[in-house]
């Protein structure tokens, strides 16, 4: 019956009070299972594997609306975990013909998100939304009797409620509200408050933070560095820094190198306590907190001992890259010994930073500014940032902590300690 009413309608309104199981796209019907095609012609779209750690997500939003064209591996929906956004990919060119799925429902690796027909890649499909205004179309004279016969009986039964209330006169009545007493809140209407649901990577940071909270005997100490000597470095070398290795000299990596140096003469900053025992590192992963839209991601720089200026600059810009598109991996951010996090880069002047679990430790860096300082008994102005380290205090003494600290202040304004290894 579906080909039957394709030859003659063109106008899919006409009959969806009669057939709501019929979807039309342009001269093509399409049925509510499967599209007229032969058997084994429709694809399924599934969500793929989500990583060693994560067993289901949240399908966050579609990509394509069904009839839509998709070519082989193109994401049609995203899916999002407590960890990263991942995408369902068609599996085959096609034409996607509905979706299974529903966004906010929760998914698990191979859940069922769409069909797909590949025959159907090659049809010009049009949606009911993109037809011109005032082009002619042919209905079949069943179509009309059908178009017709609701329209009668709906004018029917609507016109005596109208006469009857053109001839009833509105009555208005004038109350008056009563006035709030003056020990009532004045609370704002609902109408301007916004309910949304939390995405899980925001729920997943909400509960890691509140755990190392609830874990870990928390203490910050702070310190302040003169950061004239960094900056001067990277003015007198950032063009030819650029030119050799085809990034930017920043600070952070100047800052990753004295945490390197300050992991190494206090190798307790860089243990974990794992039940009734002490875990010592012998390598030194470095991970970098990075803000996105989508809340904060940690992706770790791996042997950050063994990399030099430029391959830190080129990995961090990579990571906080992918951090800030979406496209970062779980193994990317899996493992680490240590977390920096610059809340500098906000405008952020002092802050007590959050252990990242399961680490010990977290250097917090802070913006740049000009303060007076005591220079070889004169008074002047110096590029000063404070720098916390929050540690671990059931594991890292306050002595380790503060010599940590000052080891990264040392390293810091005078960074040709590194060079001689002082």
């Amino acid at each position: 019956m579906a080909s039957t009413f394709a030859r003659f309608v063109r106008r899919p309104a006409a009959v969806s009070s009669l057939f709501p199981c019929l979807q039309f796209y342009g001269n093509s019907t399409q049925s509510c299972s499967v599209l007229l095609v032969e058997k084994g012609d429709v694809i399924e779209a599934v969500v793929p594997f989500m990583g060693e750690s994560i067993t289901d997500g949240t399908l966050a939003t579609f990509l394509k609306k069904p009839g839509d064209k998709v070519a082989v591996d193109e994401p049609i929906a995203q899916v999002e975990t407590d960890k990263v956004t991942i995408d369902v990919v068609s599996p085959e060119a096609g034409v996607i013909e509905r979706f299974v799925a529903k966004e906010g429902d929760t998914v698990t690796p191979g859940t069922k998100v769409a069909f797909i027909s590949k025959s159907a890649s090659s049809d010009t499909h049009v949606a009911p939304s993109e037809e011109k205004s005032g082009q002619d179309v042919s209905v079949s004279p069943l179509v009309k009797e059908v178009e017709k016969q609701p329209k009668v009986q709906s004018e029917d039964k609507e016109k005596p409620k109208v006469q009857a209330e053109l001839k009833e006169k509105p009555k208005v009545t004038s109350t008056t509200l009563p006035k709030p007493s003056a020990s009532e809140p004045q609370l704002p209407p609902k109408e301007r408050e916004r309910r949304v649901p939390m995405p899980r990577l925001r729920k997943r940071v909400a509960t890691r933070l509140k755990d190392s909270q609830n874990t870990f005997a928390m203490l910050t100490t702070f310190n302040e560095v003169d950061m004239t000597n960094l900056m001067k470095l990277r003015s007198d070398y950032k063009d030819a820094f650029v030119d050799k290795h085809g990034v930017k000299l920043g600070l952070m990596s100047g800052f990753v190198k004295a945490a390197v140096s300050g992991l190494q003469n206090q190798p307790i900053i860089n243990a974990v306590i794992d039940g009734e025992d002490i875990i010592y590192r012998d390598y030194i992963d470095v991970s970098i907190a990075v803000g996105t839209s989508k809340g904060l991601v940690v992706p770790v720089l791996r042997d950050a001992d063994k990399l030099n200026f430029a391959e830190i600059e080129k990995n961090i810009n990579s990571l906080a890259k992918k951090a800030n598109e979406g496209t970062i991996s779980i193994d990317e951010m899996a493992g680490g010994t240590f977390t920096i996090s610059n809340g500098g880069v906000y405008g952020s002047l002092l802050s007590t930073p959050i252990i990242n679990p399961p680490q010990a430790s977290i250097l917090g860096m802070h913006s740049i500014a000009s303060r007076p300082m005591v220079v070889d008994g004169q008074v002047v102005p110096r590029p000063m940032m404070y720098i916390a380290l929050t540690y671990d205090h059931r594991l890292i003494d306050g002595r380790e902590a503060v010599f940590f600290l000052k080891r990264i202040k040392d390293v810091v304004e005078d960074p040709r300690r590194l060079l001689l290894d002082l």
